[in-house]
């Protein structure tokens, strides 16, 4: 890598690169496409990657839509030079979802996390009440909807980490609407036939977010890691993105769940003495690891899609010089720590 840090721009272009999967994918699929919360962490990632895919399998004349309120007005204007039609609209609004287009395959990103405990009640609207508006308004699309591992229980540190046959946990306001995201499309996928597929994924990383910048961005300050939830999973978000785009061919009614992560249980005490031997200096490390913590196996997903072209050591390595090169980050922590489900 480079050592002036990629900007914003080279970092999407990395991220969206389409594997030979998701081509495969889009190339099979009849219709056009549209991502609802395009605007999030990994909304321009999904369109980005549609739209070069679809190019790739010579699909140039369907249309990739990305759904947002876009309060940024930037934002418009780097989804159409990506090649994605931006449609403004607040999902929670009614009126405004009855406009929404009719779309054959749809990815569903919308949602919140960040501000849970401060404010429940709208946590609650976006993570249910949005689900209730959309699954009604888009019930004869393919919908890949956008889950979490948070919805499981912890499992034993020492296991292969929770199954999709595992019943789900509330543990916490955000837990809790996320389950309830996921009752609320599986209902009207039960109502309407709604082929659908709950894309419970753990752990998305890239250079300017995700466990990994958390961890080395503290380990580089000399600030504590608190490895008190002993082992996660991750994944590279490029491999997340083109996996959701693969789950368009195999929505389910009732929905087919789906852990999307990478084959390797991590611990963060080595994860953060990895970051350590980079940056020369002995990670500052504070808790014992429990006995349990929110961790999937994701040897299904695994088995339909192959393995993540990302390996833990290059996504350590490409996270560690943007850190050291004063790469722009997100400024959203992911909250590893957290064991009580409040965000």
């Amino acid at each position: 890598m480079k050592n002036q840090p990629l900007n914003d721009q080279e970092i999407e272009l990395l991220l969206s690169a389409p594997t030979s999967g998701a081509i495969e994918a889009v190339r099979a699929l009849e219709g056009d496409f549209m991502v609802l919360g395009v605007g999030g962490k990994m909304g321009t990632s999904v369109a980005a990657m549609l739209r070069r895919a679809l190019d790739a399998a010579g699909k140039k004349s369907t249309r990739v839509l990305g759904v947002s309120r876009f309060s940024r007005p930037e934002a418009k204007t780097a989804l159409t030079e990506l090649g994605v039609e931006p449609i403004s609209c607040d999902l929670a609004d009614p009126e405004q979802v009855a406009r929404l287009p009719q779309v054959a395959n749809v990815e569903y990103l919308a949602g919140q996390k960040f501000g849970t405990d401060s404010a429940p009640d709208e946590t609650w609207i976006q993570n249910t009440v949005v689900p209730s508006l959309v699954a009604r308004k888009l019930r004869a699309s393919r919908i890949v909807v956008f889950s979490t591992g948070c919805v499981y229980p912890f499992t034993p540190i020492d296991g292969p980490g929770a199954h999709e046959t595992t019943p789900v946990a509330f543990l916490g306001e955000y837990a809790s609407t996320c389950v309830g995201r996921e009752r609320v499309f599986t209902h009207y996928s039960r109502k309407h036939g709604t082929k659908q597929l709950m894309f419970r994924l753990n752990y998305s990383v890239e250079l300017r977010y995700g466990v990994l910048v958390d961890i080395g961005q503290r380990v580089l300050a000399g600030a504590p890691v608190d490895i008190t939830m002993g082992v996660f999973n991750l994944i590279w978000q490029g491999d997340a993105c083109a996996r959701a785009i693969q789950c368009l061919q195999h929505v389910e009614s009732p929905p087919k769940i789906l852990n999307v992560t990478g084959a390797e249980k991590i611990t963060l005490r080595e994860t953060a003495e990895r970051f350590g031997k980079i940056f020369g200096r002995a990670p500052v490390l504070t808790g014992s690891p429990a006995d349990a913590a929110w961790h999937s196996d994701a040897s299904e997903s695994i088995r339909l899609f192959g393995p993540t072209t990302k390996s833990l050591d290059e996504m350590i390595v490409m996270v560690a010089e943007h850190l050291r090169a004063g790469g722009r980050l997100l400024g959203k922590p992911t909250h590893f720590e957290t064991r009580d489900g409040k965000y």
